[in-house]
């Protein structure tokens, strides 16, 4: 099989690998799709959690090519996507080889069956729709996707960020702030439900100041999805009373610093969400649901082998960009 393999810090290549064979309880799968995310940047530049050489690619959908012993065989042929976190907890994407492979292995039990007509490209958006429900439901509550208290102010305009406004939009919110920094990406957040939106490049140094002087609210409910700790602190300054305030943003070893007091006397919560265990059924079906809504945060598409043209609008944070979706179908194996 090929494979996009990351062989060395910042170094990615196109290379020959054996195709693995699915053991008892495991299913291979034929990558349809895989999305380039920003933590697969993070992983590719090098971090203390996986090694080189190693297959990255958790945003991924594809077609159950084989199963292992003591799999339904009826699972073969099947378009699926499914919870990366494997029984020995490593991640398929990370500790794992992943959806940069032509080919990998997941465990049966993982697998989130999608219908065939839904298209692998706009698949690679159920992790992320994934990890959004997640986050949701630790916000609310609910295991639905109940809707948080109004007014609500998300931090973020990156592909969590646009889904979370969607989700909170279709709950029932209908006071929903949005802070980023791309006009192109503020667009479709108030195409996905949100009341206002605010670029904050054209904000001056007391961001707190001009996004209450713009609301003129505190805000019952934060999102932060951009992963900025200045954000962060942001949040405590723009709170009601008893707000919460949801973290899911990749803050690497970024810290904030704020005052406890203020969490104590607003009496706040603040509520941290990683990954999306729990939450593929959900997932799936509302990637169903919103096809069409998801498809509009793929931007661009790359056939596999085409890979470095994708990671280049990527690093560059070239502005049209959204979500870069790596096509596998045109690939062949001689």
């Amino acid at each position: 099989m090929k494979a996009i393999v990351n062989t060395n810090p910042g170094r990615l290549e196109w290379l020959d690998r054996s195709t693995p064979a699915p053991g008892p309880g495991q299913v291979r799968i034929r990558t349809g799709a895989v999305g380039i995310c920003a933590t697969d940047l993070e992983m590719i530049a090098g971090w203390d959690r996986t090694g080189f050489p190693s297959i990255p690619g958790h945003e991924w959908a594809g077609t159950i090519d084989a199963v292992g012993p003591g799999v339904d065989p009826a699972l073969a042929g099947q378009h699926c996507v499914a919870e990366n976190v494997l029984s020995d907890g490593g991640e398929v994407g990370f500790e794992h080889p992943g959806g940069y492979g032509q080919y990998f292995l997941t465990e049966a039990a993982s697998v989130q069956p999608l219908p065939v007509s839904f298209p692998m490209a706009t698949a690679i958006l159920v992790e992320p729709l994934a990890v959004c429900v997640r986050a949701l439901r630790r916000l609310t509550g609910s295991p639905g996707l109940g809707a948080p208290a109004t007014p609500a102010l998300v931090f973020g305009d990156g592909p969590i960020g646009l889904l979370m406004v969607l989700l909170l939009a279709q709950a029932g919110s209908t006071d929903i702030t949005v802070l980023g920094g791309r006009e192109g990406r503020l667009a479709l957040a108030r195409d996905f439900g949100a009341r206002r939106t605010l670029n904050y490049h054209t904000l001056g140094s007391d961001l707190t100041g001009e996004i209450k002087a713009v609301t003129g609210t505190p805000f019952r409910t934060m999102i932060e999805a951009s992963g900025s700790a200045r954000a962060v602190e942001a949040a405590l300054s723009l709170a009601a009373g008893q707000a919460d305030i949801l973290i899911v943003g990749d803050y690497g070893h970024g810290r904030a610093s704020f005052p406890w007091n203020a969490l104590l006397h607003q009496e706040l919560r603040l509520i941290g969400s990683n990954a999306s265990a729990g939450a593929w059924p959900l997932a799936v079906e509302l990637a169903c649901r919103n096809e069409a809504a998801l498809a509009r945060l793929v931007t661009h598409r790359f056939p596999a082998d085409g890979f470095e043209r994708g990671f280049e609008l990527v690093r560059h944070r070239d502005s049209r960009v959204i979500k870069v979706a790596l096509d596998w179908s045109t690939v062949v194996v001689d």
